[in-house]
């Protein structure tokens, strides 16, 4: 006798569980596109809140007396929330609706912001709300790519995937440039308020925007907690891309206006000169990263996963393994190098991802997402602080632009196991599933 077929648990029928994805319908083929781009601008006001702490950094170092190590204590706590949330949240997003983590995680962040300009007096209140500040944000971006990746079909994924990471820099970007002006204008605690009330349309904007969001039939819940992910061996490939990806760029981002603060001052400027100058440039730099996704991701739909990574991989690792060296000339030529090498550096972020969502079970997604977080984010806080003691230990041998050379020279070096690494996927004969089988 046949088996009966299951009834959904009530769970299921609650609709919390998160669908298998399927291909879209024929019929909103053409709405996908507006969808995108009313969600990418939405987000993009969501990130308002991602770097308002760094960039009013200074001002609330001088109001509470902070040392340099405790004022970083305060930023690692962000980091600690961001990670584990990441984490956590995008891993539930197997079992639960993304949209739902998506939209409770965005509010979260911006009433912790709230807490954090109005109530945080000193170190320890600080370290308290800005860890739930990360918390909030840590649920944002992976969520909200998987609802970005479940919406188009394999063949437009890099693309789709491309434009919402663009929104990430653009809007990290953002926050940098508001929270400083009005924080020089009207003192930090103002300047966090606003970015969370702007935290705070793009919340209701994506409510609005993800009420169609009907989700998917929940797979079987003992397949889902197999991880089936780390048996796939040309995604935990990727996975390890992605955190030489995350080393690269996250070294780069932190010592970024460092750098270029050194550059000034060598060019004879003041340090409040220098300092302005390279925090203003920095955020620009940073920007340049936002056109570069779109673009990669665009690109990879056409040519394949693999080898755009590898080439753009490539690429930034050149950079990286050239810039440091490069102190003392001109300071608007390291502008413009700069740029090019922010466009390169983040561009195979929306790639690494795209090609993930194809390459593992439709019911684990959410955990290999959760997994590629973690890797790339323990990189990402690892990177500055090996590029400061290579700094520290090259200064008391060499001179300081040799210095500067060695510590970049090293994120170039762990940059390079990423072609390595996509071009071993490659060699897989999964990896076919990637952009429609262009790899």
């Amino acid at each position: 006798m046949a088996d009966e077929p299951e009834e959904p648990s009530s769970l299921q029928s609650a609709g919390l569980f998160e669908p298998a994805p399927v291909e879209p319908k024929a019929d909103d083929t053409l709405d996908r596109p507006k969808w995108l781009l009313r969600f990418c601008i939405a987000y993009g006001f969501i990130m308002l809140v991602f770097l308002n702490y760094a960039a009013v950094l200074p001002l609330v170092q001088r109001e509470w007396g902070l040392s340099n190590s405790a004022a970083g204590l305060i930023f690692s706590a962000y980091q600690v929330g961001y990670i584990f949330s990441a984490t956590v949240l995008t891993y539930l997003t197997d079992r639960f609706r993304a949209r739902t983590i998506f939209l409770v995680s965005a509010s979260w962040s911006v009433i912790a912001n709230i807490l954090f300009a109005m109530f945080a007096v000193d170190e320890t209140t600080a370290i308290i709300y800005r860890a739930l500040a990360g918390l909030g944000m840590g649920g944002t971006y992976m969520p909200g790519l998987k609802l970005v990746a479940d919406r188009f079909p394999s063949e437009e994924r890099g693309r789709a995937v491309g434009y919402f990471t663009s929104a990430f820099v653009f809007g990290a970007a953002a926050s940098t440039l508001l929270t400083g002006v009005i924080g020089g204008l009207a003192g930090w605690r103002l300047a966090i308020l606003t970015t969370a009330m702007g935290t705070m349309v793009g919340t209701l904007l994506c409510l609005i925007l993800l009420q169609d969001d009907r989700g998917v039939p929940a797979a079987d819940r003992s397949r889902r907690l197999r991880l089936e992910v780390l048996q796939q061996k040309p995604a935990l490939l990727l996975m390890i891309a992605y955190g030489a990806h995350m080393w690269e760029q996250y070294g780069m981002r932190a010592w970024m206006a460092a750098f270029l603060t050194v550059a000034f001052l060598n060019s004879g400027y003041g340090k409040g000169e220098s300092a302005a100058y390279a925090g203003s440039l920095t955020a620009i730099i940073v920007a340049a990263g936002g056109f570069s996704t779109w673009l990669a991701g665009m690109l990879s739909d056409r040519l394949g996963r693999t080898r755009t990574t590898r080439a753009i991989m490539l690429t930034s690792a050149v950079f990286s393994l050239s810039f440091g060296w490069l102190l003392g000339l001109p300071t608007w030529l390291l502008v413009a190098v700069g740029i090019a090498y922010s466009f390169f550096v983040v561009a195979e972020t929306p790639v690494l991802s795209a090609g993930l969502t194809e390459l593992v079970p439709a019911h684990s997604v959410g955990a290999a997402m959760g997994l590629q977080t973690l890797i790339g984010f323990l990189a990402a806080t690892a990177s500055p602080t090996v590029f400061g003691w290579v700094l520290d230990w090259t200064n008391a041998y060499a001179t300081p632009a040799t210095s500067w050379g060695w510590a970049f020279t090293m994120l170039g070096v762990g940059a390079l196991v990423g072609p390595l690494a996509v071009t071993m996927a490659r060699r897989y004969p999964e990896s076919a599933q990637m952009a429609g089988g262009k790899r």
